[in-house]
């Protein structure tokens, strides 16, 4: 049967505006509603909040994966299509879309009160239909860069005399038709690329202050009306006023009186919404919120710029930060700002677990910090500190635990975990890692979370950290947000722009890849916004660096943008030094971006070149063994694989040794700074450069162009603590003295190793989270640190079931048993132990080379090829001679320098005639240092013999 087209308007004609903001009743049609709801995640930072689609009855909705919807009449499947958008409007002129025509004809519908709605014969409730025509030459090239999982797309041209502008505010679909007129495929539209051709904007957008008035500026091309609603208090009361904003080509805007400074605003956001098929009114802060009111109900008018909002000698700020004089000699040091003060009783109450516990002169965790920053450490990375979902603002709303009742149960009981999870979700605690508004502090660690208090608190805490020696790294979370859709009173730019800055797969459904709600930075305004985020910090907060996130989930030109935006602030314009600011992420390469799925990710492959860093896996899986989704007890080179056996199948002893050689090569290249070109002898005494030594899956161990493009560590947030991991990992029965030795080992290794070293914080106490090995809302009693070094946390309990309940019948003998539990000598000589390192590090510029071509002419391995002894690493740095021929002098006080780690249980000699002859010493560091079993190391010149203790990293130098 042919199907009868009614035209309410010509396809080149529009329809009039504005439209009435007014929801359709969908009583005349079938329709779903997303429901969300929580399940269990297998992310280390947040729980997953999956979309599950209902039907009116309440059953679930089977998603099938086809790249289009047929219609098939006998089953309801065709009255869910329009829920899907799986066609693509790209640019002006095209839509993609994965579907043969043939003969038949595609036409694009659309709808100013969202009413389509699909029949026997086709589409109803169209104020417009536009016939689109096929395009031989398929997809341009600029559109398969942008969208490269839809290149095999057919194009269909849309007429340009359409007022596109104005259709992309209406509820859209395609369908096609079949030569007899039969509807044979309808879905919905995603418009990001049409949006990005028709409405990329480099004006103002937020709240913008001059002497008379606040103007108000929010891009939001497809929202039909837009309203700001201002508040004189943070929360309850009516509006003061109602202002409508007036749009110019999708940005809207609004000009108010100076009054409005100090008030709090929401915008009411009439836009289509795909999620539920109608004309919604959201409720929402505004993106560029520069301050909130608590739990971010409203937006805060605040001024940044206001001297009011500004500590004494803020201004100033920039010429008071610690030199920084290269990025290779950077060092970090990772820590939660809860965590850091939540237990110190040297803290004033009001003060734990929030900003100003840092700008404290005399508590134990400043001191502890003021050591750190003396011995050398440069960078503080702190954990989420913008505005998160997880934590109310409101303290007094928290939910807690009896601590004495905790302290009194046993170290293997399961009742700890019960009781902190019982009040997870409504306690003081988590990490963060679930962003509601990129551009404001979190209001949970501010004294008052209303009106300016977080902002200059916060700037407090970067000026007392800054005055003690110490640069700070804020940890953003751009790859994701935690809300969506029209009514999650977490979401934000999903109800602004619906469909825009969320990334979605092919059926118009957004990836979660991330844990939930992936953005888009290949979206212009998503980017757009990123970079403005960025700049916001550093201008506003005048931070000194960043890592990012699940940086692989963010495209490479992103990045490359934000260093170079980054770089080019001055002090004398911004009041920064811009060319000081270091940037770095975890380059994972997964989920829709793998293998550039989306475009050129920020992957750390994709990376090497543009001085942007990222974490060096490779170093800790070798160092520690296995991976952190491998088996627990796999054991890894500093752990007792081959030398020191716990038990697990590690296969056949040669296999075990094969496995210990190869772990030395992977270890060698990341203290080579994992360069790509680095040249060395493998365990097979073949010389290889970095990228030819291949992990286990068969990858290159090295990626990185530079020293500064590697992030060396062993223990991070993520997964189990250092102490923890080597306490799992090592046979039962060694004892706890051995167990330390074995943190100091593998933190040494990181802290001499070329390329920036990474610290988790309390690693160089020992700390335990009482081998919890996701402790993102496992509140405060796991998460502890004492820098007091009285405790370092181990044994407080069975972790939490969710994420260790498989891993209990191995950790429960272990927490119950006391030999395990580190004393207070322990926790000292570990601080003292791992001061020591830092102050090796930065005793010598050959510790921290600046370029590729420096580590290949100075970094050499010794002990390598199919001879060695199993266990040790020996490399050797060397310097040249001022005036000499050959390499340039860069230090001094040292000519020469070698770090010999032995992970092996017992003491090992080595005699390397390319060291024979050599005027070598212990570091004088190492022979002042309290660690008695370092002090035999011994050097024999005539022999070029060294002696190490077991588990001991010595080193030697040679005095000019």
């Amino acid at each position: 049967m042919s199907l009868s087209f009614s035209l309410r308007s010509s396809p080149t004609q529009p329809f009039p505006f504005p439209f009435p903001i007014t929801s359709s009743s969908k009583s005349n049609r079938h329709f779903l509603l997303p429901h969300r709801t929580s399940t269990t995640s297998t992310c280390p930072s947040s729980p997953i909040r999956r979309r599950l689609l209902l039907k009116p009855n309440g059953t679930p909705l089977s998603l099938r994966c086809s790249s289009s919807m047929s219609l098939d009449n006998s089953t309801p499947t065709s009255q869910d299509s329009l829920l899907f958008s799986r066609a693509y409007w790209v640019s002006k002129s095209i839509i993609a879309w994965n579907v043969d025509v043939g003969d038949g004809s595609c036409f694009l519908f659309a709808s100013k009160t969202a009413a389509l709605s699909i029949v026997d014969d086709g589409v109803e409730g169209k104020d417009m239909q536009i016939k689109l025509e096929e395009d031989s030459c398929g997809l341009p090239e600029d559109v398969i860069r942008k969208f490269p999982h839809i290149q095999d797309y057919r194009a269909f041209k849309v007429p340009s005399t359409l007022d596109a502008k104005t259709l992309l505010k209406c509820q859209l679909a395609v369908a096609t038709f079949n030569s007899d007129g039969k509807c044979i495929n309808v879905t919905g539209l995603q418009l990001p690329g049409v949006l990005d051709d028709l409405f990329s904007y480099n004006g103002p957008l937020g709240a913008l202050y001059s002497e008379d008035s606040v103007s108000l500026y929010l891009w939001a091309p497809t929202a039909q009306a837009v309203c700001a609603c201002i508040y004189r208090d943070p929360v309850g009361g009516n509006p003061l006023e109602i202002v409508q904003l007036e749009e110019v080509n999708g940005v809207w805007s609004t000009k108010g009186p100076k009054r409005w400074e100090g008030c709090y605003y929401v915008y009411e956001v009439s836009v289509y919404h795909p999620s539920t098929l109608q004309i919604d009114k959201c409720h929402v802060n505004d993106p560029y919120a520069r301050g909130l009111s608590s739990d971010g109900r409203r937006t805060f008018l605040v001024n940044l710029d206001s001297d009011t909002l500004k500590p004494e000698d803020w201004d100033d700020l920039a010429n008071e930060k610690p030199d920084i004089l290269s990025f290779s000699d950077i060092s970090i040091y990772e820590l939660h700002i809860r965590d850091f003060s939540a237990y110190d009783y040297t803290v004033h109450p009001e003060f734990r677990g929030g900003y100003l516990a840092f700008t404290l002169q005399d508590s134990s965790g400043v001191l502890h910090l003021k050591k750190l920053s003396n011995a050398g450490l440069t960078h503080v990375h702190l954990l989420p500190t913008f505005q998160f979902a997880g934590v109310d603002d409101e303290k007094e709303n928290w939910k807690c635990v009896d601590t004495n009742m905790l302290d009194k149960l046993p170290p293997d009981s399961v009742q700890q975990q019960a009781l902190i999870t019982a009040i997870q979700d409504n306690d003081g605690y988590n990490w963060g890692y679930n962003p509601v508004l990129w551009g404001v502090p979190k209001g949970s660690y501010a004294s008052n979370p209303n009106g300016p208090y977080r902002i200059i608190e916060f700037r407090k805490m970067i000026q007392a950290l800054n005055r003690i020696g110490l640069r700070i790294v804020l940890d953003v979370v751009y790859n994701h947000v935690h809300g969506s859709g029209p009514f999650d009173e977490n979401s934000v730019l999903d109800k602004i722009v619906p469909g825009y800055y969320l990334r979605k797969n092919t059926d118009g459904l957004i990836e979660n890849s991330t844990c939930v709600n992936n953005t888009a930075s290949e979206h212009v305004m998503v980017e757009r916004l990123i970079l403005d985020d960025l700049l916001h910090w550093v201008v506003h907060y005048k931070v000194d660096g960043f890592r990012f996130d699940l940086m692989g989930h963010i495209m490479k030109s992103t990045m490359v943008k934000a260093k170079d935006a980054l770089h080019s602030l001055t002090k004398e314009r911004d009041g920064i030094d811009g060319s000081s600011i270091y940037i770095y992420g975890e380059g994972w390469d997964f989920g829709e971006v793998a293998k550039n799925g989306r475009g050129v990710n920020a992957s750390q492959f994709n990376l090497s070149g543009t001085q942007i860093g990222s974490f060096n896996d490779r170093i800790r899986d070798a160092m520690l063994g296995g991976s952190p989704f491998g088996h627990p007890l796999q054991q890894g080179f500093v752990t007792g694989l081959f030398l020191q056996p716990n038990g697990h199948d590690h296969g056949t002893e040669a296999n075990a040794e094969c496995m210990l050689a190869v772990a030395k090569d992977h270890i060698q290249v990341g203290m080579a700074a994992n360069l790509r070109d680095f040249v060395l002898t493998n365990f097979e005494g073949k010389e290889v450069k970095g990228s030819e030594v291949l992990t286990y899956g068969g990858a290159p161990v090295a990626y990185a162009l530079s020293p500064t493009e590697t992030v060396n560590y062993v223990s991070a947030h993520d997964n189990e603590t250092l102490f923890d991991i080597v306490s799992l990992k090592t046979p039962m029965e060694i004892s706890v003295d051995k167990r330390c030795r074995i943190n100091y080992l593998a933190t040494s290794v990181i802290a001499l190793s070329q390329g920036i070293p990474f610290f988790h914080s309390g690693d160089e106490m020992l700390r335990s989270k009482s081998l919890d090995r996701d402790s993102y809302n496992s509140g405060d009693w796991f998460n502890r640190l004492d820098f007091t070094y009285n405790s370092n946390n181990w044994g407080v309990g069975l972790p939490p079931k969710e994420k260790n309940e498989k891993n209990w019948p191995l950790i429960k003998p272990r927490l119950a048993d006391p030999s395990f539990k580190p004393q207070k000598s322990h926790i000292l000589a570990a601080v003292d132990n791992f001061l020591n390192l830092l102050r090796i590090r930065y005793s010598s510029p050959l510790f921290r080379l600046k370029t590729a071509n420096a580590i290949q002419e100075r970094v050499r391995f010794h002990n390598t090829g199919p001879s060695w002894i199993p266990g040790t690493i020996v490399m050797s740095i060397e310097d040249g001679f001022e005036g000499v021929p050959g390499l340039s002098q860069l230090d001094p006080i040292y000519s020469y320098i070698a770090v010999i780690v032995n992970a092996s249980p017992t003491e090992v000699s080595f005699a390397c005639p390319a060291l024979r002859a050599r005027t070598l010493k212990l570091h004088p560091i190492q022979v002042m240092s309290t660690d008695e079993l370092v002090k035999s190391s011994t050097y024999e010149g005539s022999s070029g013999c060294f002696t190490v203790p077991p588990r001991t990293t010595s080193v030697f130098v040679e005095p000019r």
